[in-house]
């Protein structure tokens, strides 16, 4: 059996708008207490709302889901073909402040490209992510093969900690279900010549640790031996 050739490609398909997404200064909050004023983090997400409106993918809704004081999030549903279950990608489109002195001809919020490769604040930590998720779903149903109910959902606060997420996630439970998968395209990858696929992520452990201490001297005989 021949295999499928596909007409999704992401250089002529997205790289335009991943450069796009780049040169906006779209920090996480906790780096941008402005966040709201100044509009980026709404800018980024409209910018992929509007890339997704213009994929073809059949059977899509798109929602940018906001709550008051809380960063927007993207959530784009597919309805299934031909097959059952619910498969969730998750992304995030906020920035870590830029650091250090970049390279001379490079900025963290200016696209460039150089041979294989784009330079630019969020293109790798996590914008490629939704135009990925999208992309390969829109490769899915060209190649005419089955899939289950599909939910790329990208956040804006993830740098931060997510504080926002939880929220977005109650509100939206009803819609989101329980997903059988869920792919977290923000993991590491030792190369960039071909996908990595991580089982799982650590994560992290927030403790408070109280130590307390002797107020009084105490002989060691006793103490300690």
């Amino acid at each position: 059996m021949d295999s499928p050739t596909f007409a999704i490609n992401f250089e002529r398909d997205a790289l335009d708008a991943l450069s796009a997404y780049v040169e906006i200064p779209c920090l996480s909050p906790d780096f941008d207490a402005a966040w709201e004023q100044h509009g980026y983090l709404d800018q980024a997400i409209t910018q992929v709302a509007d890339f997704a409106e213009r994929r073809a993918i059949s059977g899509m809704t798109i929602e940018v889901h906001r709550l008051p004081g809380r960063t927007p999030v993207l959530l784009c549903e597919v309805a299934p073909r031909g097959a059952s279950g619910t498969v969730l990608l998750y992304g995030h489109l906020d920035k870590q402040p830029p650091l250090g002195t970049w390279s001379e001809g490079l900025d963290p919020f200016l696209a460039v490209r150089r041979g294989d490769l784009l330079y630019g604040r969020g293109a790798a930590d996590d914008g490629y992510a939704a135009f990925s998720a999208l992309l390969a779903i829109e490769a899915l149903q060209a190649a005419g093969a089955n899939h289950g109910r599909l939910l790329v959902l990208i956040e804006t606060s993830e740098e931060s900690g997510s504080p926002d997420l939880d929220a977005h996630v109650e509100a939206l439970a009803d819609r989101i279900g329980t997903p059988d998968l869920v792919i977290c395209l923000d993991a590491g990858g030792p190369t960039d010549d071909r996908l990595w696929m991580v089982q799982s992520l650590r994560g992290n452990v927030i403790v408070k640790v109280k130590v307390e201490v002797l107020t009084t001297g105490v002989h060691s005989g006793t103490a300690s031996g």
